[in-house]
């Protein structure tokens, strides 16, 4: 099984990853896209193993850097990742992304 990431979504990974490799170095930037891949492999194992947040939909803390991985499950695709959310910016912004 494997996952399916929203465009918006895989762009804030992208971003944060940024931010990281510029303001702190290369090694942390690459640790967070390593948690990001343990954090989804989790997932991807395991749909339920993230709380209920809302709408249905769950959420994931990653272990290691302040974010959370917003998804649905789905059984035939795998977990569809609506947001990759800092956990201290603008909370419940991706909401929109779930009807589209």
């Amino acid at each position: 099984m494997t996952y399916a990431i929203h465009p918006q979504a895989e762009e804030e990974l992208t971003q944060a990853a940024m931010f990281y490799a510029e303001h702190a170095s290369k090694v942390i930037a690459a640790a967070f896209l390593d948690e990001f891949d343990r954090t989804v492999g989790k997932l991807v194992e395991n749909q339920q193993c993230g709380p209920h947040c809302e709408d249905g939909l769950r959420q994931y803390h990653f272990a290691r850097f302040p974010y959370t991985v917003i998804y649905e499950e789905n059984e035939t695709c795998g977990p569809q990742i609506f947001a990759v959310a800092h956990q201290r910016r603008d909370p419940g912004y991706w909401r929109g992304r779930v009807l589209s």
